[in-house]
């Protein structure tokens, strides 16, 4: 697959799109603002404007779907604009779509892809309605979907600055819930992996493999940054001082299974834990 088209090109998409530049392919991008890195073919877009959307070089391509859902509903009206844009006789030849582990809800026990989806949250609706929206239209037009469930996302250009610098607390380490990481770099891989190995209809978990609580996350964040650790809280105090995001994100725990991952696309991690990802 030679053509590729990155919906939504941030952290991630940058890193993908060099990536697949250097293998040889040609690479396309659509988000809001200017071209993420030179050698792309841009188009300044925004999917909550379907005017906007025409145009996108869908036909025959690879598709890399990174964009996040709007803020707030359950339902992913991007997923939906973007779908709607892509004439008969445009389709792709496979989407691969970035979700989040988020769709399976919370509870602390280990999650495969067999387990069945139950988001508690809006966010995570918003993801699942995304998922069967595109499955849905892949059986549809005949074209291939692969999803990827990712775990949190790092990097060193990836951490939690604004909150390590504004003092916002983190939950006590005993009241804290097992959480799953995946390495920027590492993702960017596993994304192109998936568009060349995944078979149609293809669900993966994508982490590290490595789950520590969120709590441990930001001392390791705050220890590589040369910040102090943040304050620890009890969860009473922290739905007293968090924003809602942040205590969905502490109230939510899980142990990701991302064996089938690594089998399956034949992936070997850069970063197996958040040890040597903050040494990177």
């Amino acid at each position: 697959m030679q053509q590729l088209l990155i919906i939504g090109c941030g952290t991630v998409g940058r890193r993908v799109a060099a990536l697949a530049l250097a293998q040889g392919m040609s690479v396309s991008t659509l988000n809001r603002g200017e071209a993420p890195l030179d050698g792309v073919r841009h188009h300044s877009g925004n999917l909550d404007e379907p005017e906007t959307l025409a145009g996108l070089p869908t036909r025959g391509a690879g598709v890399i779907y990174l964009a996040p859902p709007p803020g707030g509903g359950h339902e992913d009206t991007r997923m939906r604009n973007f779908l709607a844009g892509i004439g008969a006789g445009e389709e792709p030849a496979k989407v691969v779509y970035i979700s989040t582990s988020g769709v399976y809800g919370g509870g602390s026990e280990v999650v495969t892809e067999e387990t069945e989806p139950d988001p508690q949250t809006a966010r995570g609706k918003r993801r699942l309605h995304a998922e069967r929206l595109l499955q849905a239209w892949g059986r549809e037009r005949g074209v291939p979907v692969v999803v990827l469930r990712v775990t949190a996302i790092y990097a060193a250009d990836r951490l939690p600055v604004t909150q390590l610098t504004t003092g916002q607390p983190v939950l006590r380490e005993e009241e804290a819930l097992p959480s799953n990481r995946i390495h920027a770099d590492d993702l960017s891989r596993i994304c192109l992996a998936a568009l060349e190995r995944g078979e149609d209809g293809a669900v993966f978990n994508v982490s590290d493999g490595a789950p520590s609580t969120m709590t441990a996350y930001f001392n390791a964040a705050a220890d590589k940054l040369g910040l102090p650790r943040p304050r620890q809280v009890t969860m009473a105090e922290a739905r007293q001082l968090m924003t809602p995001l942040m205590i969905s994100y502490f109230s939510e725990g899980r142990v990701v299974d991302s064996s089938k991952m690594l089998k399956d696309l034949g992936i070997t991690l850069l970063y197996p834990n958040l040890e040597t990802g903050l040494k990177g």
